[in-house]
């Protein structure tokens, strides 16, 4: 037997001892026995049905049973100056506190759906939910989230659900190998988190068995708990803001905080690969943004100083070009038409 069944029949014996000691009415023993068990089991039926109500439901259950109670005491107010004879106030009193109870308590339940949690904590002043950030899987295996929470720029408490876990210990357990080695590499990340002191990094049991997608787990989580979603993964990071859920994507992070880079400046980049035009040499920055040199496709494996011509945005970062620093032949003109030709494609 669980220890919640032993307490429910704990509660109904003690409403059972009660009845047969105080004796509210003139029943008997038997019938104050039956009288102390059926309260008792009133009771477990009323608690185990709260169990399966939803949060808002229960605000707007107690919300509209005060109501209620409150609209009762005023017209029992009302009808002691109305000089009723007081066996029959007394009984309007006790109808009208039953029934306004009632009656705020089930209006209060069935509207209690049309509550906004989250404007609760706001008016309630907590405010520390917000600094609650719940991690899921591509932004663990990621790994670039340990980087800025041992920096402090990004304040926790962190929340990995265990249905992250489960799916990140597919990915670990995966018979393609680069799959595994990314799973297993989040598990790392994982762990060294765990180690460091100062990193609030907590793995709850919260699960929404109803919801079969992870995403949508982790969204319906965080409008629950009224918290930010840490991700680097596009879909996910659109599909929470179309439900008014805030993100902090990773891969936007990175892009703010890119050293800015105007045309005329000088850089020093190593040559990995050839452009797509014939004349093109590639190389990157150690933030990873991607210089394409004019005239450099001659110089592969190879350090050359560039100055930069042009900066292209793109919605996968930034894009430089430039061309060799002791080469004037090609101009400012080429480098931008170069960039609308990468941009186009």
């Amino acid at each position: 037997m669980s220890e919640l069944s032993l307490l429910r029949v704990l509660l109904i014996a003690i409403a059972v001892s009660g009845a047969l000691l105080i004796e509210p009415l003139a029943l008997g023993r038997w019938g104050l026995l039956a009288l102390g068990a059926a309260v008792g089991a009133l009771i477990v039926l009323v608690e185990y049905r709260l169990r399966h109500a939803s949060l808002k439901r229960l605000i707007g259950a107690a919300a509209g049973s005060l109501a209620g109670l409150l609209g009762a005491f005023l017209i029992t107010l009302l009808l002691g100056h109305i000089g009723l004879p007081a066996r029959l106030t007394a009984f309007l009193s006790f109808s009208a506190m039953l029934v306004m109870t009632y009656i705020g308590l089930v209006l209060g339940a069935e509207k209690g759906d049309l509550l906004d949690l989250s404007a609760i904590r706001a008016l309630s002043g907590s405010e520390s939910r917000r600094r609650v950030k719940l991690l899921d899987t591509s932004v663990i295996i990621d790994g670039r989230v340990a980087n800025l929470m041992e920096t402090g720029f990004v304040e926790g408490p962190f929340l990995v659900p265990q249905f992250v876990l489960h799916e990140l210990q597919a990915v670990a357990d995966s018979s393609d190998g680069t799959k595994r080695a990314r799973g297993r590499r989040g598990l790392d990340v994982l762990h060294q988190l765990q180690k460091l002191p100062g990193i609030d990094l907590q793995v709850i049991n919260d699960d929404l068995p109803q919801i079969p997608q992870v995403d949508h787990k982790l969204i319906a989580l965080a409008r629950q708990f009224g918290c930010k979603i840490v991700t680097n993964d596009f879909n996910l990071n659109k599909l929470a803001k179309l439900q008014q859920v805030e993100v902090l994507n990773i891969n936007e992070v990175a892009n703010a905080v890119k050293p800015a880079v105007l045309p005329g400046e000088s850089l020093r980049v190593y040559i990995v690969k050839e452009g797509k035009e014939a004349h093109q040499g590639i190389g990157y920055l150690d933030d990873g943004t991607m210089v394409v040199v004019d005239h450099a496709r001659r110089l592969l494996s190879r350090n050359v100083d560039v100055v930069v011509t042009s900066v292209l945005q793109t919605t996968a970062g930034k894009m430089i070009f430039g061309r060799l620093a002791d080469d004037r032949s090609a101009g400012r003109g080429v480098a931008l038409s170069e960039a609308q030709t990468w941009s186009g494609q």
